[in-house]
């Protein structure tokens, strides 16, 4: 079956290839003063999903590595719901210049699309500080469900119920599923959940059956054979698990979809800061040893200077404005 839509063809600024110009910004000396001091207190890194999904996962590799680095300790916080906006939200509006957000960056250019009324604006009042891991999803089933290609499912799905389950509406896992739907007519009930923690839970329990989820929080599970891969949302093929097809090869020509975990902080934080946060972060992401764990699990080290950063952003929030509107998709 032909599909009704196609995601745009990803863009040469997921690659750190645009060719627009950063302007150059000046630091109040105020602002170099209060950089020079950085950080005075702890550090707070809020993951606006569940313990337990990528974003998580990533915010938990780095904490040691860059509390050595920057002499202060760094706390993990989780503040879930919205489809992570509750913990966008409330790094967008801090001032302490010591809260930052670990999040799935396509997920916040989505909410600017999809919710209409968000009480702050993603695109206006956070700023990227930090590119770290781009993981593609993963459309796995319960080991249960009697389909081994993406064919054989979407057939399944018009003879009985199937659950799907959703890390949240809205999410690029929900969006993702919904174009295949319609690219080839399968049926199912999404499940909406707050996280990828808690959508894997409910899969692996049989909840619900099927789950397009980011790689790295899904592959374990896949590896164990609590779940069964059917397709990778990548351009190409995956070494970890080279017999698994692309949705593409599946018949979704140009389909790619994945979380891309990074770090943004409060517009109002000095520049200085920023890019002494992006310094530390790359090179700790690059270390052999982190980038060999990401690796083990299906990602890969991903990073971005903070002007590259903010126009991968601007890029993105339009692409996927295109795919919000193709769905007719709005959520209050």
């Amino acid at each position: 079956m032909s599909t009704s839509i196609r995601f745009p063809k990803p863009s040469r600024a997921r690659r750190g290839l645009l060719l627009a110009c950063a302007a150059a910004v000046l630091v109040p000396s105020a602002w170099s003063a209060q950089a020079a001091a950085w950080p005075s207190r702890p550090v707070r890194l809020v993951v606006p999903y569940p313990a337990g999904g990528s974003s998580d996962v990533v915010a938990r590799l780095l904490s040691q590595p860059l509390q050595e680095a920057l002499g202060q300790s760094v706390i993990i916080e989780n503040k879930a719901g919205a489809n992570g906006n509750i913990g966008a939200e409330f790094v967008a509006k801090a001032t302490d210049g010591h809260t930052f957000l670990l999040a799935d960056v396509l997920a916040l250019a989505i909410s600017s699309s999809l919710y209409t009324k968000l009480r702050f604006d993603p695109a206006k009042d956070l700023v990227g500080a930090a590119m770290l891991a781009y993981s593609p999803h993963l459309l796995v089933v319960h080991p249960s469900v009697p389909a081994n290609t993406l064919k054989e499912l979407a057939d399944l799905s018009r003879r009985e119920p199937l659950n799907f389950a959703v890390t949240a509406i809205g999410s690029p896992p929900h969006l993702a599923g919904v174009a295949a739907a319609q690219a080839t007519g399968a049926k199912w009930q999404y499940i909406p959940y707050k996280g990828g923690a808690q959508a894997i839970n409910d899969t692996l329990g049989g909840q619900a059956q099927v789950l397009m989820n980011g790689m790295l929080a899904t592959l374990p599970h896949v590896q164990s054979g609590k779940l069964k891969v059917l397709n990778v949302s990548k351009s190409t093929r995956m070494g970890l698990i080279p017999q698994v097809p692309t949705l593409a090869e599946s018949g979704l020509p140009h389909f790619e979809s994945g979380s891309w975990q990074g770090v943004l902080a409060p517009r109002s934080t000095p520049p200085a800061v920023i890019q002494r946060l992006n310094a530390e972060l790359t090179r700790i992401i690059r270390s052999p040893e982190l980038r060999a764990r990401l690796a083990g699990q299906g990602a890969e080290v991903s990073t971005m200077s903070v002007a590259d950063f903010s126009r991968f952003y601007a890029v993105e929030n339009k692409r996927w404005a295109e795919v919000v509107k193709s769905l007719n998709l709005t959520l209050d």
